[in-house]
């Protein structure tokens, strides 16, 4: 079971955090041009855990194509997905199979290894999951899209050029410190790559720091991104990412993707103007895109040796910021707040009606009525299964059942739990019951984790979204539970619709 007990809370690695706790130290001592004011302070990133499967298939509803990340610039089978824990933390899960990482060992170290990093330039890797063949990779959610969307595919404005400047120097310092911190490789780094954050911040993606996995490529197939060494031998420098943030420069400069060579030989014509984006409409300092553009042929040298190092980079980028007091989500033209949560407007069911007036004692009423009615299809039981200790747990639900409609919520907990623990059937009706019994004991939490657990096994089951609801607003987050609201109603009606078309 456990679908939705995230092992952070219950299973601690000592000498992990400890590992967490030196970085932590260590980004304190850096040098002052490498984490001015942009170092993550102390306890806003979470502190990196393990997941269990469960934890990442309950956060993603089952990891529902609905939930694909888009424009996330990943492939089949590696794709990404967005998720929210039972914390309603968003998080983005990169799913990899187990072809691409066959040594679970490896894979925990490399994930211990880049989630030991915390910077405000990154979107930081807060866990990973190693159940099994299941190779997962958890990392902050950054909810408003990528550069590669922004750049070009944008639908209301072009990324205008102080903001291109700024994405360029936050990619830069997040390779610095990633370099700073040991970890100087970096895959594939290309406009995919660089996400924004809920203030329109640009960061660069975690995921491209963990090496190369064994049925993916450090590059893709985009020739315009790849090293000419990496052509050549197949390996990845620091030179290499230097080579690819050059790259990300012409793209920033242009507008769209223009091969290296092809940009070179304009720059060499000094033919500057004719490289850069028409959609500016000439607003930008000529003075300041020959900077960018020196720097871009620098980072594009055939040679490796010859391209300048990540501290180069920021020192260059950092002379060229001008609106420093505009945020960035202004300048992208997005809105920084979640919208005010929307309560239905259309007609509710009796049970929506009750969790939206928190009516417990309907709620209760309601559970009873309806029996187990949504328990079918959710156990499919042998002969053999039926042993005696079955018997004995259908006998604990069945006490269970009956305290329940006592009212004797302490001791219907207790039977539930009985049945629950046994663990050869499941029941989304005895979590929701129990979800129920948690809040009329005025215990949330454990409501909210048992309405999380009722989704798991019927993700689609209109009850354990309405439990929700009332465990979150219980526990003061209003929002969260208005849109959970708004959730089960829409499946309520779906499943109506259903009924009417059968």
């Amino acid at each position: 079971m456990g679908c939705c007990e995230s092992s952070f809370l219950s299973e601690t690695h000592p000498e992990k955090e400890q590992n967490h706790q030196t970085n932590q130290l260590n980004i304190q001592t850096q040098p002052p041009s490498i984490i001015s004011t942009d170092s993550v302070p102390i306890g806003e990133v979470p502190s990196f855990s393990e997941f269990s499967f469960s934890d990442l298939k309950a956060a993603t509803n089952n990891f529902s194509s609905d939930f694909i990340v888009s424009e996330s610039g990943e492939k089949a089978p590696n794709l990404v997905y967005k998720g929210r824990l039972h914390n309603r933390r968003w998080i983005a899960v990169k799913k990899f199979t187990k072809l691409a990482w066959p040594d679970p060992k490896q894979f925990a170290e490399e994930a211990w290894g880049v989630g030991k990093l915390r910077h405000q330039r990154l979107a930081n890797l807060i866990g990973y999951c190693c159940d099994g063949d299941e190779r997962l990779l958890v990392a902050e959610y950054m909810p408003n899209d990528t550069l590669a969307k922004h750049l070009f595919h944008w639908e209301n404005q072009t990324i205008e050029w102080a903001m291109r400047l700024r994405v360029a120097r936050h990619i830069a310092e997040a390779l610095d410190y990633s370099s700073f911190e040991g970890r100087p490789l970096y895959h594939d780094l290309n406009p995919y790559r660089v996400l924004f954050d809920e203030d329109g911040d640009p960061r660069l993606s975690c995921f491209g720091l963990m090496k190369n996995s064994r049925d993916g490529k450090s590059y893709s197939t985009n020739l315009a991104y790849t090293p000419p060494e990496y052509l050549r031998n197949g390996r990845v420098t620091p030179e290499s990412v230097i080579y690819s943030f050059g790259t990300v420069l012409l793209d920033l400069l242009s507008g769209k993707h223009i091969p290296p060579s092809h940009a070179l030989d304009m720059i060499r014509g000094k033919n500057i103007i004719l490289l850069m984006d028409s959609h500016l409409e000439g607003k930008f300092s000529t003075e300041e895109a020959t900077l960018v553009v020196n720097l871009a042929s620098q980072c594009l040298q055939y040679e490796p040796r010859e391209r300048p190092n990540t501290n180069d980079l920021v020192a260059t980028l950092a002379q060229l910021q001008t609106k420093t007091d505009v945020p960035s989500y202004i300048m992208l033209g997005i809105s920084k707040h979640e919208e005010a949560p929307s309560t239905p407007q259309r007609p509710l069911s009796a049970m929506g009606e009750a969790c939206s007036r928190m009516d417990l004692t309907a709620i209760h009423q309601l559970l009873v009525m309806a029996h187990y009615r949504d328990d079918e299809g959710t156990n499919e039981l042998s002969f053999q299964e039926w042993t005696q200790q079955m018997r004995e747990m259908l006998d604990s639900r069945k006490r269970g059942d009956q305290a329940f409609r006592d009212k004797d919520f302490k001791a219907a907990i207790e039977c539930y739990s009985q049945f629950i623990n046994v663990g050869i059937m499941v029941s989304p009706t005895v979590f929701a019951r129990r979800s129920l019994c948690y809040l009329l004991c005025d215990q949330p939490d454990p409501a909210l984790r048992d309405a999380m657990q009722a989704q798991c096994v019927n993700p689609d089951w209109p009850t354990a979204f309405y439990m929700q609801s009332v465990a979150l607003s219980k526990l003061n987050m209003h929002k969260d539970a208005a849109d959970m609201l708004n959730e089960a109603t829409t499946l309520e009606e779906k499943k109506q619709r259903g009924g009417r078309a059968s």
